[in-house]
């Protein structure tokens, strides 16, 4: 007798819908669960090759069944539920005596249902006393938030529904390769494409960017680093031809005359000199954006994840205010959301600077409000921590973090700077790992506790589009696993907390309401019973009143309604030039793995596709040289090497190489980039560091 449930994957932030069908199982290490495709407005029912392979998992052989405890010889030895928790409350609590509480951090990650990231910025503030949390979110999404926050006073990544892109005639993809990273997304591109509308930016011929071929669209494949100078090219252009939609401007923002200054010298013979894309092409981008139609532009990691990061969302953000675009039904600008729950999980608390609904830590009115719901007085919350890249350099030094709980993430794996972050881990006093498998982070470990999977628990996730969607439990968990939930609260009554910690997700969701109510994002209309009847719940959605799926139709979230129009300006030393015999190391995504890796490297279909990572780099850079397709190389700079076989591909421009962060130990992408931030936004320069690359001779590897 089978029975089937309705959730979504466990992968990126489109959420696609799906069903599980629950199977007897011919032996214990089969799937235990058929995954089907389901309707819904995102993807139609179709899914990507990880979305149908993610039951494997369920029931994979490296699978943990036990908590971990490190013995005194060195070794993870299986110990008991009780074992293990009082073991680290009694670390817990020993640290905090010696060193205080900001000597135990937590992080986080943005595949937490909204329930467990709202339950871990509580425990973290209230169980634990300390200000030091943040979240791998901070890797992702975070100059996007910092840009949406200033220019529009709210972050959210898409702002309207996703099928409202099927309406566009013009849509203007930067940094971003859904084509692989989430591929059903790319059937609402049809009508842009129809229109011979897609634009891509991106210095890869990505599969993203081959669907512009044969008249469907234009690729602009400029300079790694130089996206600020573009869109600099492109606002003025837009300014210069008269483009602008003055009415909108007058009434809707405010700061035009400090955008017209700021974008005076970025004339389009200069924008080429600087991006290598042609003048020609940028004038004519910007009359097509300025067309009058339909047009949304939306970026992505690619021209996020920089120390400038901010400021190029930022333009982006002001290209489109100029042309009216954002709050006009079929147009607008947006952010693509890259982890599964990357909306919620910077709603709820996560955050070091946030509490519930999306609110300041440091404003006294949220801080009382979070108190009252918590039964606490607003003095007995911390202040506001330091974030992720900061939180991480202060492992084990003096005054810094002593024990580290990690939820949902591998750090080891997508930590900037990577051999630096090993370094630090090494040092701490205790490392604590919730996860599924032994990832390369739990291997570190002194305590690693199992945890339940998707099909295994209830929940609620928040997609890209800030609609609000259940997970629901196919599956009974294994015997030896726990919810993070309950270990939470475990963990908070050995602490001595007398704070209210439930274990059921429903109740832990209705205290989230209460917790953000009245707050930028306000989820105290939803419940679960108007989740399972399948009604779209996008947030703000107040109590007694109805969702939001489109905002800015009538104002913008500033207190005097009016968007921000933020002046930008290229810093020289932002993205240094590579010297000569130097290339621009482009990092991203390959179609069958999903961010560390940790869980995709796990399929067999996954990894047997992809099973190392690969330089791609151009045959006239192999030829300069002497790198013949396959051959090992390595790849090096001040911070690190890896070595790995090379790639050639047309696909790629001369002056860049391309490597994937899928992978860990020597293979790791970010034993390269660096853990300078972006002063805004804190996020780490993952897209555009400075490597050398050379043949290595294979008798020599593997001596």
């Amino acid at each position: 007798m089978s029975s089937s449930a309705d959730t979504h994957c466990p992968y990126c932030a489109l959420q696609c819908a799906m069903t599980l069908t629950k199977v007897p199982a011919p032996d214990a290490a089969a799937a235990p669960v058929v995954v089907g495709g389901r309707d819904f407005p995102t993807n139609r029912g179709g899914l990507c090759k990880k979305g149908w392979t993610s039951a494997e998992l369920l029931r994979a052989p490296s699978r943990l069944g036990a908590p971990l405890v490190r013995s005194a010889d060195g070794v993870l030895r299986e110990a008991g539920w009780e074992e293990a928790l009082d073991l680290v409350a009694a670390s817990l609590r020993g640290i905090r005596r010696a060193h205080g509480a900001d000597a135990v951090g937590v992080f986080g990650g943005g595949g937490l249902t909204n329930e467990k990231a709202y339950l871990l910025g509580k425990f973290a503030r209230l169980a634990l006393g300390t200000s030091r949390i943040d979240y791998n979110g901070r890797y992702c999404m975070s100059s996007a938030a910092a840009a949406g926050n200033r220019a529009f006073g709210v972050d959210r990544g898409l702002p309207f529904p996703l099928d409202d892109l099927d309406g566009a005639d013009t849509i203007l993809l930067l940094g971003t390769n859904v084509a692989e990273t989430m591929p059903p997304f790319i059937g609402h591109l049809a009508g842009a494409q129809a229109a011979g509308g897609l634009v891509v930016v991106d210095p890869r011929r990505t599969a993203t960017a081959r669907l512009t071929d044969d008249g469907r669209g234009l690729h602009l494949q400029p300079m790694p680093g130089t996206d600020l100078a573009l869109l600099l090219g492109l606002i003025h252009i837009v300014i210069a031809e008269r483009l602008v939609d003055l009415d909108y401007v007058a009434a809707r923002t405010t700061g035009y005359d400090a955008i017209r200054r700021n974008v005076a010298s970025w004339w389009p013979e200069r924008v080429q000199s600087a991006t290598g894309v042609p003048a020609l092409t940028l004038r004519r981008l910007a009359r097509r954006l300025a067309s009058g139609g339909n047009v949304v532009i939306l970026t992505g990691r690619g021209v996020e994840q920089h120390v400038d990061g901010t400021d190029t969302a930022t333009a982006a953000i002001n290209l489109a205010l100029l042309l009216g675009l954002p709050g006009r039904v079929g147009s607008g600008y947006g952010t693509l959301t890259g982890q599964g729950n990357g909306q919620g999980g910077r709603e709820h608390g996560q955050k070091c600077d946030q509490l519930p609904g999306y609110r300041k830590i440091t404003d006294p009115e949220a801080r009382a409000h979070v108190a009252r719901v918590w039964g606490v007085a607003p003095d007995d919350l911390p202040g506001p921590g330091v974030p992720a890249v900061e939180l991480l350099q202060s492992l084990g030094e003096p005054g810094g973090v002593r024990a580290l709980l990690v939820h949902g993430s591998n750090l080891v794996v997508s930590s900037p700077n990577v051999a630096n972050v090993r370094e630090r881990i090494a040092a701490l006093d205790l490392l604590v790992v919730c996860d599924f498998f032994l990832s390369e982070t739990a291997a570190l470990a002194d305590v690693v506790l199992p945890i339940t999977q998707w099909a295994e628990e209830e929940g609620t996730m928040t997609s890209l589009e800030g609609r609000v969607i259940r997970r629901r439990r196919a599956i009974t968990p294994p015997e030896g696993v726990r919810d993070e939930l309950w270990i939470l609260a475990e963990l908070a009554r050995r602490l001595e907390c007398t704070a209210t910690f439930d274990v059921d997700p429903e109740l832990v969701f209705e205290e989230l309401r209460l917790a953000s109510e009245g707050g930028i994002a306000d989820y105290s209309g939803i419940d679960y019973a108007m989740l399972d009847r399948g009604d779209a719940a996008y947030w703000p959605y107040p109590r007694g009143g109805t969702g939001t799926p489109r905002l800015f139709a009538d104002r913008f979230a500033h207190p005097d309604g009016l968007a921000r129009l933020v002046p930008v300006s290229v810093r020289a030393s932002a993205h240094p030039a590579p010297h000569p015999g130097e290339l621009t190391l482009v990092t991203g995504r390959l179609l069958e793995h999903y961010q560390s890796g940790a869980q995709t490297r796990r399929v067999p279909e996954l990894a047997d596709a992809q099973p190392e990572a690969r330089a791609s780099l151009h045959p006239s850079t192999a030829e300069r040289l002497g790198v013949a397709d396959g051959e090992l190389v390595e790849l090096v700079n001040a911070r690190g090497a890896v070595r790995c076989r090379a790639r050639l591909t047309t696909d790629i421009r001369p002056d860049a190489v391309f490597l994937p962060f899928h992978y860990g130990d020597e293979q790791a992408a970010n034993l390269l980039t660096s853990d300078a931030v972006d002063p805004v936004s804190a996020m780490p320069e993952f897209k555009t560091n400075v490597v050398q690359l050379a043949r290595l001779i294979e008798l020599e590897v593997t001596a």
